[in-house]
């Protein structure tokens, strides 16, 4: 794909309003003649302003609504030259689909009010996170859907001091799903495979995994945050190989949005789906019963676990593996036992 030069996003200059004019005021205060007032208009007397007397403008009061103004022909100029790139194709995309403008000007600002106003999410440790250079963050997974994957996005990208976007590794039936295909391409998602994920942190991006995939999210609500089986232990290959620190992450909330209670196994297979999930709402309730628990979140960024201090040929080493696997999840589970015994009620 060729690249295309991006305009940047604020090249189209708002025209300033014009400048505020001195305030007038009317009334016969004004006359200095001596001539008499005409039929029909009151004579002010002194000491008492009539009611055509406009009410004087401040110095404090004039300046501020220019700034307004500004702001919001900015704003309108903005999402303007926004749409004129989109429509003539004048944006990047990368070689995975990720497209970093429309994530941050549109896709973010969908997820934004469902971070803060639904889940009221709460971030913790977000100065573990390195503010340049690849890292690989991993997470429990929980909720039924992937929402919680979402969330970690929009907690990076709002909270962490360098504005720096979280590159999910994602299953292949995202990747096959019409539409969930095109979305979680143009944010920055990819396929859970070694190579992406090497390609993705040797060029120094943060990279987010979730190594329990279906086991996790899927688990009955009777399991909620135990954390299932860690896979085979390739995030932490990955990291070894290049040398970037493992951060762990434990997101609380999620495991209570969609409490699956029961699992239609024979329907999940006629529909090509790893698990179909029965819950109080779903399907008694139809699409409503879709709408996920307005629970309260906490996701807390740990300690980063270093690997640059191990050769190269420690990837290959399954005992090592299989130890800092081990590690990561001991740190998750103990942080997700202590943040459930400092939360005082699921919803508030």
């Amino acid at each position: 794909m060729a690249d295309a030069k991006v305009i940047p996003f604020d090249d189209d200059r708002s025209r300033g309003s014009a400048g505020s004019r001195p305030a007038r005021r009317r009334g016969t205060a004004a006359r200095s003649s001596g001539e008499p007032a005409a039929v029909g208009e009151v004579q002010a007397l002194p000491g008492r302003p009539t009611a055509q007397d406009d009410v004087p403008v401040t110095q404090e009061e004039q300046p501020q609504q220019q700034p307004r103004n500004r702001g919001l022909d900015q704003r309108v100029a903005s999402g303007l030259a926004f749409l004129r790139r989109r429509l003539t194709g004048d944006y990047d995309v990368d070689d995975f689909g990720y497209d970093e403008e429309l994530t941050d000007q549109l896709l973010m600002s969908l997820l934004r009010p469902v971070y803060e106003k639904y889940f009221r999410v709460e971030v913790k440790g977000i100065e573990n996170i390195p503010a340049e250079g690849g890292a690989l963050i991993v997470a429990n997974h929980s909720g039924t859907l992937p929402l919680d994957g979402l969330m970690m996005q929009v907690a990076v990208h709002d909270h962490h001091p360098a504005g720096r976007h979280l590159r999910l590794l994602a299953a292949d039936l995202v990747f096959v799903l019409p539409l969930v295909n095109e979305l979680a391409r143009k944010l920055g998602h990819t396929l859970a495979c070694a190579e992406d994920a090497e390609r993705l942190l040797g060029a120094g991006e943060l990279v987010g995994v979730m190594p329990e995939g279906f086991k996790g999210i899927g688990k009955p609500f009777g399991e909620r945050y135990k954390l299932q089986r860690f896979g085979r232990g390739g995030f932490v290959s990955t990291a070894l190989r290049t040398g970037t620190p493992i951060v762990p992450c434990s997101v609380v909330g999620a495991e209570e949005i969609y409490p699956m209670i029961g699992n239609a196994r024979t329907l999940a297979r006629l529909l090509g789906i790893p698990y179909f999930p029965l819950t109080p709402t779903f399907p008694w309730l139809g699409p409503l019963g879709a709408v996920p628990l307005p629970t309260k979140w906490t996701i807390q960024f740990g300690e980063p676990i270093p690997t640059d201090g191990y050769p190269p040929e420690a990837a290959d080493d399954p005992m090592l593996m299989f130890n800092l696997t081990d590690q990561v999840r001991e740190q998750i589970q103990h942080t997700l036992y202590k943040l459930l015994v400092q939360r005082r009620s699921v919803f508030f």
